[in-house]
């Protein structure tokens, strides 16, 4: 193995890792402050214990996406410190911060998970909004930088350096706006998807059982409408990268000649050496009108274009193919729960539309490790767009597989840890009678999970 592409998987493994903990740490606190505020209003104990259940959940994810956020900025230092070196100057405002929102985030989490008697009602549910909206922007500013590398802009380049730096321009750069937007659906939608679905399990084991109705009650109602979003923003990013970078559209859809009145592919397996899509369904048009709003529009293919410059057309393809089935069958899955809603038809007694939320519960998990691929991997051969090539920022370092394999056992430790922690501590659900009067029935890890709470 080379150490180029030693460094390139150990990146993968990490920022695979870590985005589904950063999207927990955007979306779990939204959940919590949802169901505090209606125990606020309300002061039912199946709120409260709610609130309790998903703040422990965004406490323990919160501090495994710290750690490996920590070890991706080693990384970044170790395995690309020629990247680093230039980039940062024009790049270092949106990392400064992430830095500050995420101790903000640390601070209120803080305050939030020990402040339950100490402080007023409100003050705490304030600290918890705090939570919500830090973590949130510490998120946003991270895409911001990658969007950067997307869209370099914010500097000049004279005799190979960059000149005229501008911090303010790069972090506004066009990329930033609609892929912090994708991405930010994207984490409150995979997650309440995910929350949704074993509400949903619990509701098919114990029919009736309040505390999941409850719980189901918030996170498809979070679901549902990002759902219906996502698809939105990402027809935004579809239009960015046919105007910015038109060599990513054309490998996403497996469009290798240049063509007026392009078609959209479902599927197909795109073979480089025969430079054709083989097996896809067609839809003539409707590429084009997708990304210029002209089914005449011409759209680049590949072939035009340099081949040294080609992201590796397959997996960019399968991965966006993925991507977008995922979101659309969570698209439909939240109309169809719509229209349950709608005709007024109790969803927790729709015992088949509990077991389609199971089903697709994974999904939005699936989509944001998938459009990572598609966006990183859609950006090769470049580290930074069109400016710098992945291989001139690899470490002249050798032995590079060392640290991919360390960082291997760290994730697969860290990964048990995090199992461990959450089937006792969160998925360990309390029995609760209406009125969130406990049953005396309830499993011994709810027992001692609520004793805890009351300890604290």
């Amino acid at each position: 193995m080379t150490d180029l592409l030693a460094a390139r998987l150990g990146m993968a493994l990490s920022l695979g890792f870590h985005i589904l903990f950063a999207a927990a740490g955007i979306a779990m606190p939204l959940l919590m402050v949802i169901s505090e505020a209606r125990w606020l209003r309300t002061r039912d104990p199946i709120d409260l214990e709610l609130t309790r259940r998903w703040l422990k959940g965004t406490a323990i994810l919160f501090a495994v996406g710290a750690v490996s956020g920590t070890v991706l900025s080693f990384e970044l230092g170790l395995l690309w410190p020629r990247f680093m070196q230039w980039a940062g100057p024009i790049i270092g405002m949106p990392f400064s911060l992430e830095g500050f929102a995420f101790f903000l985030e640390a601070i209120f989490l803080g305050l939030y998970l020990y402040g339950w008697s100490r402080m007023p009602g409100w003050a705490h549910w304030c600290s918890g909004v705090v939570v919500a909206v830090s973590g949130c922007l510490s998120g946003i500013f991270v895409v911001a930088a990658n969007g950067w590398m997307n869209s370099p802009t914010g500097f000049r380049m004279v005799d190979g350096k960059p000149v005229d730096i501008d911090p303010i321009a790069a972090l506004l750069n066009p990329a930033a706006f609609q892929q912090a937007l994708h991405m930010t659906i994207a984490a409150y939608l995979a997650i309440s998807a995910a929350a949704a679905g074993i509400h949903a399990l619990m509701l098919l084991k114990r029919p009736g059982d309040p505390f999941h109705r409850r719980a189901l009650a918030i996170t498809f109602a979070v679901f549902a409408v990002t759902a219906v979003l996502q698809p939105l923003s990402g027809d935004l990013s579809a239009k960015w990268v046919a105007k910015y970078q038109p060599i990513k559209l054309a490998a996403l859809e497996g469009q290798f000649e240049t063509e007026r009145r392009a078609p959209l592919r479902l599927g197909g397996v795109p073979d480089e050496a025969t430079a054709t899509t083989r097996g896809a369904i067609e839809l003539p048009g409707v590429l084009s009108f997708m990304a210029f709003g002209d089914f005449e529009a011409e759209v680049k293919g590949l072939k035009a274009f340099p081949r040294d410059e080609w992201p590796p057309v397959l997996i960019t393809h399968f991965a966006f193919q993925i991507m977008v089935g995922c979101g659309s069958l969570l698209a439909l899955t939240a109309l169809i729960g719509a229209w349950l809603v709608w005709r007024k038809r109790a969803v927790p007694e729709a015992r088949w539309f509990l077991r389609l939320l199971v089903l697709v519960a994974p999904l939005g998990l699936i989509a944001i490790e998938a459009g990572w691929v598609v966006t990183e991997v859609g950006r090769q051969p470049w580290i930074v767009y069109g400016v710098m090539r992945t291989r001139d920022a690899v470490s002249p370092m050798p032995g590079l597989v060392a640290p991919l394999i360390a960082m291997m056992l760290v994730y697969l430790v860290l990964a048990c840890v995090v199992v461990a922690l959450l089937r006792h501590q969160v998925f360990a659900s309390p029995r609760m009678l209406a009125g969130g009067v406990p049953d005396g029935s309830s499993d011994g890890a709810g027992d001692k999970a609520r004793g805890d709470d009351a300890g604290a």
